[in-house]
């Protein structure tokens, strides 16, 4: 039988045959059609969609030093300093980068925490992590924090596999646990640890319902991360559950009446969906999308905290006044500080980003940046245009070297001059004998001064 139920948000009775109950099966529901294991995960489609409705207010927040510091070499504590001062002028006055989680359990966890709580920012605010005992939870209180992580996982892959429970049990242990982060006067945040493989009717509702049910009694807030812990969601419509990432989001608030300032949504990159899954967690009522610096998490990452800051001024403009700039301090701090070799070809922070090979691009951006600049990243990013001599640039590409390392005051360069074809020929010449590198730039210095010197004169440079 349908019921109907008014539906504010959209100011309409809708109708529909769920209702929240909790399934306990005495088999663990692993979903083999859709999770077969010894094939790729499949996308069932159900065809059926659900509205997209942004929260008013988005934000971001950070996982760098939990879920980051699980793919990386400890950081010493004045490298989380570092990191999170960076983090702080990112996310702007106005605290773009909310929150930021924190391990708590070796003493250099610790300490890093009390040095960040002694610089006084607002911004992001420092909150914990912890499993599911008082233990931790006291832990957490005695370091001063207001909010913490705690792992409740949901699907039946870790409440019957790992924890050895039944979803009942499983249940009854986070809500005590619960009400333990409540009675310590700490805001508790349930990861929904594996929610894309969960039981989401099965569970996963039932669970968040009896959470808001708390919340309501205890007249407290208890928020929820949803926990994409394998990389399965995806951002598609009318994707069958528990994949969806608009079904799930917008179910919670649909069936459990969680707010969205309440939900955060926390996804990894194993099938190349992370980017897009946070932002359409935004789109469809999530306000927190949780992310590490360049993406660096457990196996494959989280969504890049700085593609999160960019794709929010993509959906929001700068209300925040972040400073994109610092993007790219990080990047250098990582490369220098941390020795880690970023990915030339990652977004924003790669040395290839901004880079063009081709002459065909290289003569476009002769005539206007804009053509083949996805936006003004020296301004930005404090990062102009940079091209990289192949035996792909061609004549153009010869020009803009030339154009990006000496101004011309007297007289522009253009593709027809003598000297030009000749350093052009010289480097068609490096490939044709079997070279595979880019020319470097003191090499082109070299052929620069070779061929173009009476240029160089006339504009004021010394040969």
């Amino acid at each position: 039988m349908f019921e109907l139920k008014f539906n504010p948000g959209y100011n309409t009775f809708d109708s529909d045959s769920y209702t929240v109950h909790l399934e306990n099966p005495r088999e663990p529901q692993l979903f083999r059609n859709t999770f077969p294991y010894e094939e790729v995960p499949r996308i069932g489609f159900n065809h059926r969609l659900v509205p997209m409705k942004m929260p008013k207010d988005i934000w971001v927040t950070d996982t760098t030093f939990r879920d980051g510091q699980q793919a990386m070499p400890p950081y010493s504590v004045k490298q989380v300093v570092d990191l999170y001062k960076m983090m702080h002028r990112l996310g702007g006055p106005k605290g773009l980068i909310r929150q930021a989680e924190f391990f708590l359990y070796t003493k250099k966890d610790r300490e890093a925490v009390e040095k960040i709580q002694e610089l006084g920012y607002r911004w992001p605010e420092v909150t914990g992590w912890v499993r599911a005992n008082r233990k931790d939870l006291e832990l957490a209180k005695k370091m001063g924090l207001k909010e913490t992580g705690i792992l409740t996982s949901a699907s039946d892959y870790h409440i019957y596999l790992k924890l050895k429970k039944t979803r009942r049990q499983a249940l009854r242990d986070y809500l005590n646990v619960v009400r333990d982060a409540l009675e310590v006067g700490i805001t508790p945040r349930c990861h929904f640890e594996d929610a894309t493989r969960a039981d989401y009717y099965g569970f996963v509702v039932p669970f968040a319902h009896e959470l808001m049910k708390l919340a309501e009694e205890s007249k407290a807030t208890i928020k929820i991360r949803i926990c994409d812990t394998m990389g399965l969601g995806v951002p598609y419509p009318g994707v069958a559950m528990p994949r969806s990432v608009p079904g799930m989001i917008y179910g919670l608030q649909y069936y459990a009446g969680v707010p969205s300032e309440w939900l955060e949504w926390h996804g990894h990159n194993d099938l190349y969906l992370v980017m897009a899954n946070a932002v359409t967690a935004w789109l469809y009522g999530c306000s927190a999308a949780n992310g590490t610096v360049l993406g660096i998490g457990e196996r494959t990452g989280n969504p890049p905290l700085e593609g999160l800051v960019v794709n929010y001024l993509q959906l929001r403009g700068n209300d925040c006044q972040v400073d994109t700039t610092v993007i790219t301090e990080i990047a250098e701090y990582f490369e220098k500080e941390l020795h880690v070799d970023i990915p030339a070809m990652q977004p924003l922070v790669g040395t290839s980003f901004n880079m063009t090979r081709a002459g065909v691009h290289a003569d476009g951006l002769l005539k206007n940046e804009e053509i083949y600049n996805v936006f003004d990243t020296d301004k930005l990013l404090k990062r102009p245009v940079v091209l990289s001599i192949t035996d792909k640039s061609g004549l153009a590409g010869v020009v803009l070297w030339v154009k990006k390392h000496f101004v011309a005051t007297a007289e522009p360069l253009a593709k027809t001059d003598p000297g030009v074809q000749k350093i052009y020929e010289w480097i068609m010449t490096q490939y044709d004998a079997g070279r595979t590198t880019a020319i470097c730039d003191s090499e082109m210095y070299e052929q620069v001064k070779l061929h173009l010197a009476d240029w160089l004169r006339k504009n004021g440079y010394e040969t």
